[in-house]
């Protein structure tokens, strides 16, 4: 029997705040294990939460970003379960009355373009860290616990299950990222566990309408596990059922070392959570003019962003969505063509040399040695003549370890390109009376000889020639 796959996520984002959310506590990554607690995210008897009032304006950002519909009115629920990293043994989050709901990102896949649904998003606080003595915690002796991270502001990001393969699943959760770095409400460090996914998948027979039971794979932090750990845990619902047996509802960890689905307990239904309204926070009321105020706020999102690089500019679709795929490399564009550079050739020279040497040397585009003014200036002396493409190679390689400009790199280096045509004649003639075998051949009809000349000619000009210039002179010379 042919089956699909039917994918939802849970995405969650700790928010970009210098204190949790109902506490002052710092909500800095990698201090020593317990030190950023007090009795508030602690949960010691009499004390009492305050809402962070940040940690409501980076959800609103983010649900008008993601499409939402912002309610006036929602409120905090306690969710009660048991675990070591809970030390209230209940989680405030929101339930019935989230902060934002229906909203959808448009997604480009290998098939086209694709809507994906956000059923909410709601504003809850993170719960602490287990620190495993091995590297799952199926394989683990002992589990320590570190509440440092409890009370860390989280929203979290429900779709609907509209996704279909494990590629759509990923290209969704890359999207939220993007535009939550734009709207600067997360760091999205994976590494850090700044962005996390858990899984919801089930798969039924082709055609059919009705959902098959899932199972919940938690707290992925990258991009190719969710890929793997759905291409794992759709094969292995297949062989279960191919086997005459039943998918059972749970919750299952990822191995990445193995690459399999690990099964760590029953999966619990929001029934089972006992959701209660929290007594001790107030309801949040939004008026529509600060919902206004804060759709004002938003800079220009990756899609807006994108049709603009295509529509004024003349860039490729997929130019268009690498450069917006990130707000720092999106700004760093649009800086190099202030800067007086053609746009295309910034964003050939942003995909090309720059992203190869920031990825060398593991650094992001905002570290750059070779700041936008000054690429952009470079260009502009492509654009003029002054030096070819192939020299402004060498200058880049200047310019990254220098701070010069490029127009004193190209004057101290003697790197401007020869236009003068008696100049290029004399090295021209000089090649063709060198290489006879190129000459026959070309005049015997291969024409492509022609570039083994052209190449002599930019060889012995020391790459300073203008190879138009070159290419019309053998063209001629040879008839």
């Amino acid at each position: 029997m042919s089956y699909e796959a039917v994918i939802g996520l849970e995405i969650h984002s700790e928010l970009k705040t210098n204190t949790k959310i109902f506490c002052g506590c710092a909500t800095s990554f990698g201090a020593e294990h317990n030190t950023h607690v007090c009795p508030v995210c602690l949960g010691l008897p009499g004390v009492l939460p305050v809402l962070n009032k940040r940690v409501l304006e980076f959800a609103i950002k983010a649900g008008l970003a993601l499409n939402c519909k912002i309610n006036n009115f929602s409120k905090f629920d306690r969710k009660n379960y048991y675990y070591p990293d809970l030390p209230k043994n209940w989680q405030t989050s929101q339930y019935d009355l989230p902060i934002c709901e229906h909203g959808y990102v448009d997604i480009e896949t290998s098939k086209g373009k694709k809507r994906i649904r956000i059923t909410r998003i709601h504003m809850e606080e993170d719960a602490g860290k287990l620190v495993h003595s091995g590297n799952t915690i199926k394989d683990s002796e002992t589990s320590n616990v570190d509440y440092n991270r409890t009370g860390v502001p989280l929203i979290e990001i429900v779709s609907e299950p509209d996704m279909s393969t494990p590629e759509e699943a990923r290209l969704y959760m890359e999207k939220v990222k993007s535009i939550l770095q734009y709207i600067d409400v997360s760091n999205c460090k994976m590494e850090e566990g700044n962005l996390r996914a858990d899984l919801n998948v089930s798969i039924r027979p082709k055609g059919s309408d009705v959902l098959g039971t899932r199972t919940e794979m938690k707290n992925i932090n990258s991009f190719k596990a969710v890929e793997e750990a759905l291409e794992y845990e759709i094969e292995r619902q297949e062989e279960v059922l191919e086997d005459g047996g039943h998918v059972i509802q749970e919750t299952r960890t990822w191995d990445p070392d193995r690459g399999v689905t690990l099964s760590m307990r029953s999966k619990e239904n929001a029934h089972d959570y006992r959701y209660m309204p929290e007594p001790d926070l107030v309801p949040i009321i939004t008026s529509d003019e600060e919902i206004e105020a804060y759709r004002k706020s938003l800079p220009e999102l990756p899609d807006a962003r994108q049709a603009r690089l295509e529509s004024e500019y003349g860039l490729s679709s997929y130019d268009a969505g690498i450069i917006t795929s990130s707000r720092q490399m999106a700004e760093y564009f649009d800086d190099v063509v202030a800067a007086g550079a053609d746009a295309k050739l910034a964003a050939n020279w942003i995909m090309g040399d720059l992203s190869k040497n920031l990825n060398a040397e593991g650094i992001g585009i905002e570290a750059s040695p070779v700041d936008a003014k000054r690429l952009g200036e470079m260009i502009c002396l492509i654009s003029k003549g002054t030096i070819s493409s192939k020299i402004a190679k060498k200058v880049f390689e200047e310019m990254w370890k220098s701070p010069d400009s490029p127009e004193k790199i190209v004057k101290d280096k003697g790197l401007v390109q020869i236009t003068d045509t008696k100049a290029i004649e004399a090295i021209v003639d000089k090649v063709i009376a060198d290489n006879p075998k190129a000459v026959e051949e070309y005049k015997g009809g291969k024409k492509k000889a022609i570039g083994s000349l052209v190449g002599q000619v930019m060889k012995q000009s020391k790459g300073k020639a203008n190879p138009q210039m070159v290419n019309e002179l053998l063209t001629q010379k040879l008839g």
